[in-house]
């Protein structure tokens, strides 16, 4: 028998003071059974420092979500998707292959990578080239020290405030503060 996700609640205000967008977001997160609280809570600061494209992009009126992840890898970690249908941010996490970002660039408007981990260097080496033709792709990469310190704020139940200011986020809760300054590869 299969083991489930996890799930995981997160009542996130965000205050993303570099594009003037304060919201509350009440967040359902599946992990999966293969997936650690680092990359979980990866995907998390992931969506709160693009939750702004939420007004930006649509006025306000799309959903903010997050995919199915590792549980199917056609679908994106978060996406942003109007009320049309259209995808207009896809967000991966982790250290993708460049045929589904291809692929995902396809489909939407705006493709984010947020690598993160040791391996990442060597990740972006082997696969930089591949990915040098795809405009509707950003790729950033989140320290390895933060994102193992975000993986300590990972709780079943969470309330975390994230203040995104000159680019870079701090994420909060009452199990401490973690500061995140991601770097631009792409």
């Amino acid at each position: 028998m299969a083991i489930k996700s996890t799930i995981f609640k997160a009542n996130l205000a965000i205050a993303d003071i570099d594009h003037g967008y304060y919201a509350d977001h009440a967040l359902t997160l599946a992990r999966h059974p293969s997936e650690t609280d680092e990359r979980m809570m990866v995907r998390l600061a992931a969506l709160a420092m693009q939750a702004h494209q939420l007004n930006d992009l649509c006025n306000g009126d799309a959903t903010l979500a997050f995919g199915a992840g590792l549980s199917d890898p056609d679908d994106p970690d978060a996406s942003l998707t109007d009320f049309t249908g259209r995808k207009r941010l896809w967000i991966e996490v982790g250290q993708p292959e460049d045929k589904p970002l291809t692929k995902a660039c396809s489909k939407a408007d705006s493709v984010i990578v947020y690598c993160f981990n040791h391996a990442a260097e060597i990740w972006w080496k082997g696969i930089e080239t591949k990915l040098s033709r795809l405009d509707k792709l950003q790729v950033w990469r989140i320290p390895t020290e933060a994102s193992q310190a975000l993986a300590q704020l990972a709780e079943r139940s969470m309330q975390l405030q994230a203040t995104v200011q000159e680019g870079a986020i701090t994420l909060s809760s009452t199990q401490g503060s973690v500061h995140v300054e991601p770097v631009r590869w792409k």
